[in-house]
């Protein structure tokens, strides 16, 4: 936790999302429903701390820019030597005086063509497109914690539907025993209902090898081990139409809103690379004593003037410096096109995704029903011995099937929903309303905007939240 000035970083936010209960032998007591892996991920992202550091790197660039605006004192020693020669008529002198200063320096910007606020100006909209990349980052850490949490549930009703296909097997081999024994089927039955177990238990085991990575993954996205999962999860709220899902997108996205930041950004970077061509003045001052190395002479001096400067020829650095950032400015914008783009094709695939799901699962529904009704009337002809091992195997093979496509089909549907949130840039632990810290990006920026000196009260409470942010 954060101490006084560190916890204004984070603000609380009600949970909304519901714990729901499933019954799943062998596994801890409360279930991990979605909500919960998204604050496991929320708490404990590697990720999302880095990507914080940098914005906090982001908000010092404003306050470096700032104090270009700020006059700066130095405390100055300096050792000179001296050397003329002078001719007056035949006579020659030469003059080697060695001299000590120790005082005060100050220089003080006047005037340099609006480049200096321009380049504290272009630091703030770097900022705004960093906080914007933060909530990118946090959307991408969110959804893999929605990917590991319905993989480890799909792996675990796989195990349920494999487990539950061992033990139908079993049962169809003892039945095929039973009636080879009395003459009713030949050994040829028996054979395939052996094969149909050995491979119902292949199937079993490679079920139980996909659970344990899934696992794996979760540990890595979460944080933690999963417990006992409360089954599928709500699906959010969704947009109407494709079309209300694409404006919602295009006016919401972060990479959109961080990519019109960075235009923005890079076009204050031009006006005051040319604001560079232009003339500056500034204000020096000093203050101190000079005294004599060859006597025990001394001077309590101070001088001040005002310099006037207009570059004339740098080498052609300075019109280098513009053409480049002009070159990086048309990048931003071509890169803010193929963004808008990409989100569109984002949003149009998972909402073309969702639908197909939907449809997919509605169709599984409907064929687990049917596969149950043939395999149990195909069961019950083949004890009347209408029907024969291999027509109860397949119609068992196809019931299998089925199931195993509603599992996949219902999972697939919700993975889609929170891909959808995520490509209209809705899945944020504020939105989803999680029980978290929110992380407040406003108070750091607000601590240093103003470039705090050093021995000032708001450096203390910088040290301070720094202090707590290490402890996390």
């Amino acid at each position: 936790m954060l101490g006084t000035a560190g916890g204004k970083l984070v603000k609380a936010v009600a949970l909304t999302a519901g714990i729901a209960l499933s019954v799943m032998p062998g596994r801890s007591v409360l279930a991990d429903n979605l909500t919960d892996a998204f604050i496991g991920a929320y708490n404990t992202s590697g990720l999302l701390e880095q990507n914080r550091a940098l914005l906090r790197a982001a908000d010092e660039d404003v306050a470096i820019a700032l104090s270009a605006l700020r006059p700066i004192i130095n405390w100055t020693v300096r050792v000179s030597q001296d050397y003329a020669k002078s001719r007056a008529g035949t006579v020659v002198s030469s003059v080697e005086p060695s001299r000590f200063f120790s005082g005060l320096t100050l220089s003080q910007l006047v005037y340099d063509g609006g480049a200096s606020i321009l380049g504290k100006q272009s630091a703030q909209e770097t900022v705004l497109a960093t906080r914007q990349a933060l909530i990118d980052i946090e959307q991408q850490v969110l959804f893999r914690a929605t990917t590991a949490y319905l993989s480890v549930l799909l792996q675990e009703e796989t195990v349920q539907i494999r487990q539950n296909n061992v033990n139908l097997s079993g049962e169809e081999l003892r039945a095929t025993q039973d009636r080879f024994e009395v003459g009713e089927v030949t050994r040829t039955d028996v054979a395939l209902s052996e094969a149909q177990l050995a491979s119902s238990q292949a199937d079993l085991a490679d079920a139980r090898g996909d659970l344990s990575t899934a696992q794996a993954e979760y540990v890595n996205a979460v944080g933690k081990q999963p417990g006992r999962t409360a089954g599928q999860p709500r699906l959010p709220k969704l947009p109407g139409s494709l079309a209300e899902a694409i404006s919602l997108a295009q006016r919401n996205h972060p990479a959109i809103l961080s990519a019109q930041h960075q235009v923005r950004a890079l076009d204050l970077t031009v006006q005051q690379q040319r604001a560079g061509l232009g003339p500056n003045v500034s204000l020096n001052a000093d203050a101190g004593i000079t005294e004599s190395y060859d006597n025990d002479d001394y001077t309590n001096d101070a001088s001040i003037s005002l310099n006037f400067n207009q570059p004339i020829y740098a080498g052609g650095r300075l019109a280098a410096n513009v053409r480049r950032a002009m070159a990086q400015r048309d990048a931003s914008r071509a890169n803010l096109l193929n963004v808008q783009k990409d989100i569109t094709q984002g949003v149009t695939d998972a909402y073309v995704r969702f639908e197909t799901a939907t449809a997919s699962l509605r169709a599984s529904v409907e064929r687990v029903r049917a596969s149950q009704v043939a395999f149990d009337g195909i069961r019950e002809e083949a004890t009347l011995g209408a029907r024969t091992t291999l027509d109860v195997l397949t119609a068992q093979q196809d019931l299998l099937d089925a199931q195993l496509a509603e599992v996949a089909s219902r999972t697939e549907r919700s993975l889609a929903a929170y891909q959808l949130l995520q490509a209209q840039g809705l899945l944020t632990a504020e939105r989803l309303g999680l029980a978290v810290q929110i992380y407040d990006p406003t108070l750091y920026y607000n601590l240093v905007k103003k470039a705090p000196a050093q021995i000032s009260k708001q450096s203390r409470d910088l040290d301070r939240v720094l202090k707590a942010l290490r402890r996390e």
